[in-house]
């Protein structure tokens, strides 16, 4: 059943993404100059990224910290809900005036994701021929491309070696590979809830939700940004199976237990109030995202292993330099602790890992800001 249908709400249209014509918001957009030569063969043409900065770069430009966001996130993690941004910032606690990102030090600087939806080339964008969208033909992406795009932004701003690179989950997968792509170029280095390399349990997690778009009927193999209807239950369904992964068991048990929905009758064709987490959960990202980059940016994940091409992960790791703390949520069950502690103890630079407390799962890296600030505040306080 369609999202939409399900919730009672309009259909949503073809895509969620920022398109052109749209309120620009904060966000500026980087061009390219060259294409991109991509890990699994080929270019890309064209190269546009989006992003947003808070504070100044400082004249020794020593002061830029680079924030990565997890796959649906986007350019906006401080700042308030507007035109342009349908929602506020995902990390707001942390960058502003006095926080731990502390604009009056830092230049903050975070990139919508290449191969995303929210301003930065991905499959919802313009083709280079203006043939409409890039839909099915846009090519396969690995991290590794993705963090050569952000550097060629870092350029453009006059970045030579970031303060420090932060990120959390597809994130902190980027993070990890700007320390060991670019290791001059990254001074500290904080993952949160990431691994080395996607695990197989990850990978499956990600085939089912693919599966669910690519078997929508309205998918048409990746081309219906010009139709009336995208692929919007099958986004919708891989929204739902994913953030059961994002959450732990107790809390959804404690949150809602068996409870009904309002006045409805599961019996009778009611929904229990999981249900309609879940299903609020889906509209939501159905209205904001783009199916298309969910499937890019999903399989660019699963591509995720520091070792490959490198003698494995042992040896890439040996090549990050940057000082570094790596951190995991306890009650994760999607990145478990045991994918953390191998980057904290094969990073030659990491000290001993640190865990996160929450009830909230992978999500923990995202909610509990407070002990995100400290771990911010830590890092950038180490000597080198």
């Amino acid at each position: 059943m369609s999202t939409a249908r399900a919730t009672g709400t309009p259909l949503p249209p073809p895509t969620g993404a920022w398109r052109e014509g749209d309120p620009p918001g904060q966000r500026r957009w980087h061009v390219a100059d060259k294409p991109l030569p991509l890990e699994a063969g080929g270019e890309l043409p064209s190269v546009r990224l989006a992003f947003e900065t808070w504070g100044r770069l400082s004249p020794d430009r020593s002061n830029a910290v680079l924030v990565l966001h997890a796959l649906t996130g986007d350019s906006h993690v401080a700042g308030t809900a507007g035109p342009g941004h349908p929602a506020p910032g995902w990390w707001d606690g942390l960058v502003g005036p006095g926080l731990a990102l502390d604009t009056e030090r830092w230049f903050v600087v975070a990139p919508n994701v290449l191969g995303g939806c929210q301003g930065s080339t991905g499959p919802a964008s313009p083709r280079p021929d203006g043939r409409g969208c890039w839909g099915r033909a846009f090519p396969f992406l690995t991290q590794r491309d993705q963090v050569a795009a952000e550097a060629g932004l870092a350029d453009a701003l006059g970045v030579e070696r970031w303060a420090l690179v932060i990120g959390g989950s597809m994130g902190g997968m980027r993070a990890v590979e700007w320390a060991v792509s670019h290791p001059e170029r990254t001074r500290a280095l904080l993952l949160l809830a990431t691994t080395a390399a996607a695990s197989a349990e990850q990978i499956a997690w990600a085939n089912i939700q693919l599966g669910a778009i690519r078997n929508d009927p309205h998918w048409h193999g990746g081309d219906y940004h010009a139709t009336g209807h995208g692929p919007d239950a099958g986004l919708g369904l891989a929204r739902r199976l994913a953030h059961i992964t994002y959450r732990s068991e107790p809390e959804l048990a404690n949150r809602f237990g068996r409870l009904p929905q309002d006045a409805e009758d599961p019996w009778r064709g009611g929904r229990y109030q999981v249900e309609s987490y879940l299903d609020h959960q889906a509209a939501k990202l159905v209205r904001r995202f783009d199916a298309g980059s969910y499937v890019v940016l999903s399989e660019a994940m699963n591509s995720h292993d520091v070792g490959r091409g490198r003698g494995g992960t042992r040896a890439a790791l040996g090549r990050v330099t940057a000082r570094t703390l790596v951190a995991g949520v306890d009650s994760d069950r999607l990145y478990p602790l045991a994918q953390q502690a191998e980057l904290a103890a094969l990073i030659p630079s990491a000290s001993r890992l640190r865990v996160i407390e929450s009830p909230y799962g992978h999500d923990g890296f995202l909610t509990e800001t407070e002990q995100v600030a400290g771990l911010v505040r830590e890092v950038l306080g180490m000597k080198d």
